[in-house]
């Protein structure tokens, strides 16, 4: 297995409730990392939410380990984003034995 090109620079975010003031929250978004990352474009498909037609890609995102625990380990609750690009993880698994790297599984979506 060849190492993987950390070519593309993705900012990890974590979501933060604030109070709205009216008894509910409002979610913002909060940088906590960035890694240089290899980004894989899976499988793809169109679906219809709320009357808006959604192009959904899948990814597969390889970036150097971090521990369990660590701030710096995506989790699935977080995403990354590279510009305008949002890349919402969807589940993080080690990607070789010696734990050297991680992938994340995450999806883009696109309304068309």
């Amino acid at each position: 297995m060849s190492a993987p090109r950390l070519n593309r620079l993705l900012h990890l975010e974590d979501p933060q409730a604030t109070s709205d003031g009216a008894g509910g929250f409002e979610v913002t978004w909060v940088v906590v990392g960035q890694h240089w990352a290899e980004v894989d474009a899976l499988t793809g498909r169109e679906t219809g939410r709320g009357g808006t037609s959604l192009s959904l890609q899948r990814y597969r995102i390889t970036l150097r380990a971090a521990p369990q625990g660590s701030s710096a380990r995506p989790r699935p609750d977080q995403r990354f984003r590279e510009g305008s690009r949002i890349y919402k993880i969807d589940a993080v698994a080690e990607h070789d034995l010696q734990g050297r790297y991680l992938q994340c599984f995450a999806t883009e979506e696109l309304a068309t």
